[in-house]
């Protein structure tokens, strides 16, 4: 049965660089990394919660070879059926020199038996001088709304479109990071289906050895489905060649496993996004 709990962890569901669009000079856009698998232990505190208590969930720098490039912090709130997440991510270290973003992003949604269902997600971020915002909202199992802002510029001609179809179970990018699972074992053997207000992509889910204790770790390969151009270098290095792992832990008793431990590769080294600590109190 699910309890209600408050998650404090250093851990990102998503790890968000904010780089020169390729696409679209003059456009800033996320670098996609979504939290792999990690295999390294965590420091992790649980303790009772208070019904619909706030999780604050505080991660550590995300680093690219060795050298920190991103710091976030997220406050979940869950119940029995329901799930609120906030949070905040900013530039750290070598990557401030670079490119100063700060921004801020909110989930909110259901919690059902087969997994959560999301009603609604905004992130809204600052690079430099240009702001930028997503809204997504969702009724039942498809996306209603879409709002980009500013609205970025496609070719036709390279651009792989969006359809009505791609977006049915779509999740957006922290429910993404929520998977229901009884057991450690079950949380490997899926597709997650995820759409940031862009891109819509499958992340493959396969066990990578048996669990160790309460925590899976799992080989995940990415699958671009729509929502990007054709030919972008970056997309075509995560779907083949890009060593992706994925290490998930429960999260208290609310039924939910998240990913405290991922590794990407790309085309200039390996994302390593980490969580430190998990609370729930």
């Amino acid at each position: 049965m699910r309890g209600s709990a408050n998650a404090r962890s250093r851990m990102a569901p998503v790890a968000v660089r904010l780089i020169e669009s390729p696409d679209f000079p003059g456009k800033r856009e996320p670098c996609f990394a979504f939290s792999p698998p990690w295999a390294s232990p965590l420091e992790e505190r649980v303790e009772p919660a208070p019904e619909s208590a706030p999780a604050p969930s505080d991660l550590p720098p995300e680093s690219l070879l060795g050298l920190p490039v991103a710091r976030a912090r997220f406050d979940s709130t869950f119940t029995p059926d329901r799930f609120s997440i906030e949070g905040s991510v900013s530039s750290s270290g070598l990557a401030r020199i670079f490119d100063d973003t700060k921004g801020t992003t909110r989930a909110q949604g259901a919690i059902r038996r087969d997994g959560v269902r999301p009603t609604a997600f905004d992130a809204d971020y600052v690079s430099g001088r240009k702001k930028g915002r997503t809204a997504i909202r969702f009724a039942g199992d498809e996306v209603r709304s879409v709002v980009n802002t500013p609205e970025p510029k496609r070719n036709p001609a390279t651009w792989v479109p969006v359809s009505a179809g791609h977006l049915k179970a779509a999740l957006d990018p922290l429910s993404s990071a929520l998977v229901v699972a009884s057991r450690p074992d079950e949380v490997c053997s899926r597709t997650v289906r995820f759409f940031d207000g862009e891109l819509r992509a499958d992340l493959k889910l396969t066990p990578n050895g048996r669990p160790e204790g309460d925590r899976v770790t799992c080989n995940a390969s990415f699958v671009p489905v729509a929502g990007y151009r054709k030919g972008r270098k970056q997309i075509d290095y995560l779907k083949n060649r890009s060593r992706i792992t994925i290490t998930f832990a429960p999260l208290a008793d609310t039924g939910l496993y998240t990913p405290v431990d991922a590794s990407v590769g790309t085309q200039i080294g390996t994302l390593r996004i980490l969580a430190t600590r998990i609370e729930a109190r």
